[in-house]
């Protein structure tokens, strides 16, 4: 091997990016030189251009299977490479991007090479190569927002949502999180328990007032802290290492991702449905209050696949209490019988049991009621009292049975059998 391209030298070259639909999908890509070819685009098309491979780093395998694919750059896209071939200037490779400043824009259906906008949509705002979430326009004068973006000429009112308290001309992915918010979400407030009755939680409410507010983005990055990388499609992730301001932020071009701030502060935004699948245990532990609030419906299914000895079980410490509350609607419990499973219904109070019905109450048995009553029974019936049985069976050690103006017994056949019978 004493021969080998490059072992006289390569010879480097400077170029735009004008094709990356590489046939063979080698992430190959078509890039026009500075000093090697014309920027006449009709003596020499893009077609005719040679592909050059791009170079990964050493932290990637490039191994079929394994390893960093090797895409990234678009056309308009200014990199820095060699050719392996020397002076032939046929077999280029791709070493790594520069970023600039742009300095014009092609008019229309521009035939001319070497200018960053090669018949796509790219660059996508009239500014440096720098993202401006790495920027933040907030930290600029006006005289060095003029000059970030390109000079005099370049327009600096492309974008809203920004304010007099917000940097000029913010990211869209920032217009759309600031307007993009929650507030006022309501949570549930119990007022109707029965006095005396598994209390309120006052504590709960006095803390979050029956709402809360979705926090706002902590966004305050200061260059060059924030690594930021945008994909074409709108696609963003940070990593901000701003002091006092450390964040990670991952948006989908949707606006589906989440935020983290520098207090540790999570917030997680879905813009359509939301699927976890678990195929083993799910243990979350929350060490504060929680608080669920649902627009919609909600429905838990426990075992469904029926196997044998699991159960939902809630388990609620010590002093506290359950309250569930319903506005306007019905409250359904229904066990249904299976085989040889059983499908009772058990309630168990350690202390008292109290039930309110402000209309109608009524109890359907299909077989026996068995009532077992250790100290005294009372009732009180404020208006009449209706007993229809077949058998009725009585037995007390003392039966007294009272009226204040009348005491009616009326049947075919009355039998009073007794060892000593007082009629008075």
């Amino acid at each position: 091997m004493s021969e080998f391209m490059g072992k006289n030298g390569f010879n480097w070259f400077v170029g735009v990016v004008e094709d990356r639909e590489d046939p063979k999908t080698l992430g190959r890509i078509k890039v026009r030189c500075l000093g090697y070819h014309t920027e006449d685009l009709t003596i020499l098309p893009t077609d005719d251009l040679p592909w050059a491979h791009p170079m990964n780093p050493i932290t990637s395998a490039t191994v079929s299977g394994i390893g960093q694919t090797p895409l990234g750059v678009v056309e308009g896209t200014w990199v820095v490479g060699f050719f392996q071939d020397g002076p032939d200037a046929q077999m280029p490779i791709i070493i790594g991007t520069l970023p600039g400043v742009p300095s014009k824009l092609p008019e229309g259906d521009s035939r001319t090479g070497f200018q960053d906008y090669v018949y796509k949509a790219f660059p996508k705002y009239k500014e440096t190569d720098v993202n401006r979430l790495a920027v933040n326009l907030k930290e600029l004068s006006p005289e060095d927002q003029q000059s970030w973006a390109g000079g005099e000429g370049w327009s600096m009112d492309e974008f809203s949502g920004a304010d007099e308290e917000t940097e000029t001309n913010p990211h869209p992915s920032l217009t759309i999180r600031r307007a993009d918010i929650d507030e006022a979400v309501g949570t549930a407030q119990i007022d109707g328990i029965m006095d005396g009755v598994a209390p309120i939680a006052e504590d709960l409410d006095q803390e979050i007032e029956g709402k809360w507010d979705e926090p706002k983005t902590p966004y305050a990055a200061k260059y060059p802290h924030n690594h930021v990388y945008e994909s074409e499609s709108g696609h963003l992730r940070e990593y901000d290492d701003t002091e006092d301001a450390e964040r990670i932020h991952e948006r989908h071009m949707s606006g589906s991702g989440y935020e983290i701030g520098p207090d540790g502060t999570k917030i997680t935004r879905v813009k359509k449905d939301n699927y976890t699948i678990i195929t083993e245990n799910d243990y979350a532990h929350i060490q504060g209050n929680s608080r669920t609030t649902h627009d919609k419906g909600i429905r838990v299914r426990v075992n469904a696949e029926g196997q044998s000895g699991n159960s939902y079980n809630i388990e609620v410490g010590q002093g506290s209490h359950v309250n569930v509350e319903v506005n306007g609607g019905d409250i359904n419990l229904t066990t249904l019988a299976s085989g040889m499973e059983s499908g009772d219904i058990n309630l168990n109070s350690a202390r008292d049991l109290n039930i309110q019905v402000n209309r109608r109450m009524r109890v359907e048995v299909l077989e026996n009621v068995e009532v077992d009553v250790m100290g005294k029974w009372e009732e009180t019936v404020v208006k009449s009292k209706e007993e229809s049985t077949k058998i009725h069976w009585m037995n007390a050690k003392n039966q007294h049975m009272t009226g204040d103006s009348l005491v009616d017994i009326n049947s075919a056949s009355v039998d009073i059998d007794g060892g000593v019978i007082n009629l008075n």
